[in-house]
């Protein structure tokens, strides 16, 4: 047999399933209109209900009848601690070692009432909230569909918020906002990041299907241009460009960074023919999306050794863009874990977080992102890829060159020092403290 406590937690379950079907039903009755318009059905009615308490078989009854019998008695001590808030206690007659018995065998709740004063007073406001709210909602507007739904995501909102939604709605019902931003939709009290998270229910209790607003604006692309030749002589150092123009760089790049981080892009060192692309401002698809980016002969991501920078490189790969990691991983890490951090922007120490499923790393990848993500892990769990110095990031983006460029492009200059300063390169390389990079095949070259 269940305890009361158990029971209740049953209620709750049932009151927190059914409440708001139940309040929009009794308002759209009581003001006329038909609840099946809003509530999507005629499914039987929520309450009263009766739940069992778990009657025992006889034999075990009568086994453990003193038991049963002390189960008996708090149940009835309980039920006369609830009288006049609607909660009846069923009994059903048993025979136990030749007596008669009233065993309690259900409780009956007979309304949202009274399942609501059983299971707290939080939640005997939250049916007083969300009877208001219906209430204001089927006063002002025509009912909108699937209200129990609206009622039940309108419900931990507070009332400054509820109110500016009736008002945003009231104004897009009798407005024509086409080919405004959200910025400037007169609605006093309204702001953008308002208005773009509840688009959804302002156009459902407008009548609308969407909101008739502007097409948000399309991502737009940083860069810095790193070819020595191309700033000697006075072309720009940086641009912006939107994702859809049709824009022309002013030289083809053979080489394209994705910097995760702004800094880093705006001082990286001159490469021929090079480009460096503020990664933080825009995702895989926008990426994929500049034929010029994913089309360099050599396309590299450079980001922080952390687990967000491992999660931003798989989505680029997952959108279609083919880059080649750079300085994130394990060496690299073993190198510089001194300059690394365990401690988030606000001060608070990082985690492990949640390791995720991603199929587009390399092994050497996947095995440092593990290691970040592993609850054992001792380490810092985040070296920001502005520690290391672009010297090295230079060093380490040569060896790129070396390994996926033909030589004239990998050395950037004429046949007289070409073969100098490849040699420069791999001796630099084969005699400096830089980590060496993974040097298995790559899988993101086309």
């Amino acid at each position: 047999m269940k305890t009361p406590e158990q029971v209740i937690a049953d209620v709750t379950t049932r009151l927190r399933r059914s409440w708001p079907h139940v309040i929009a039903d009794d308002q759209l009755c009581s003001t006329g209109h038909d609840s099946k318009h809003a509530t999507g059905g005629s499914d039987p009615p929520a309450w009263p209900h009766t739940f069992p308490l778990g009657a025992p078989g006889r034999q075990e009854l009568e086994q453990r009848f003193a038991a049963y019998q002390a189960k008996t008695l708090a149940w009835r001590q309980w039920h006369t601690t609830q009288e006049g808030i609607g909660v009846q206690l069923v009994d059903a007659t048993r025979r136990v070692h030749g007596t008669v018995q009233a065993i309690p065998t259900r409780l009956k709740v007979t309304d949202i009432d009274a399942a609501a004063e059983l299971s707290g007073r939080e939640w005997v406001a939250r049916l007083a909230r969300g009877r208001a709210r219906a209430a204001t909602l089927l006063e002002r507007f025509t009912p909108p569909p699937h209200l129990p739904r609206m009622l039940r995501e309108v419900d931990d909102w507070a009332d400054v918020d509820f109110a500016l939604l009736c008002d945003a709605a009231a104004w897009f019902r009798d407005n024509d906002a086409t080919g405004l931003t959200p910025r400037q939709v007169p609605v006093p009290g309204m702001h953008a990041k308002w208005l773009n998270t509840r688009q959804h229910l302002v156009a459902s209790l407008a009548g609308l299907e969407t909101l008739p607003l502007a097409a948000a604006h399309p991502p737009r692309v940083h860069l810095t241009y790193l070819d020595p030749e191309h700033r000697a002589a006075g072309g720009r150092r940086h641009d912006c460009i939107s994702v859809g123009d049709q824009a022309q760089l002013p030289y083809a790049p053979h080489v394209v960074i994705i910097s995760e981080n702004k800094d880093t892009a705006v001082a990286f060192p001159a490469v021929t023919g090079g480009v460096c692309v503020e990664g933080g401002g825009f995702g895989g698809a926008a990426a994929a999306a500049l034929p010029w980016l994913v089309g360099a002969p050599l396309l590299v991501y450079w980001g922080d050794i952390d687990a967000a920078g491992f999660e931003i490189l798989d989505g680029f790969r997952a959108d279609g863009v083919p880059a080649i990691s750079m300085l994130m991983d394990l060496a690299t890490f073993d190198r510089y874990e001194r300059y690394g951090t365990s401690l988030d922007r606000r001060g608070n120490r990082l985690g492990p977080g949640t390791r995720r499923d991603l199929p587009h790393l390399n092994a050497a990848e996947r095995t440092m992102y593990h290691a970040l993500t592993d609850p054992a892990w001792q380490a810092h769990r985040r070296i920001e890829q502005e520690r290391i110095p672009l010297t090295d990031a230079l060093t380490a983006l040569r060896l790129l060159q070396l390994r996926y460029l033909p030589v004239e492009r990998a050395a950037g200059d004429g046949d007289h020092d070409r073969g100098l300063r490849l040699r420069a390169v791999i001796d630099f390389w084969q005699t400096s403290d830089v980590p060496r990079m993974d040097t298995q095949p790559c899988c993101w070259r086309r």
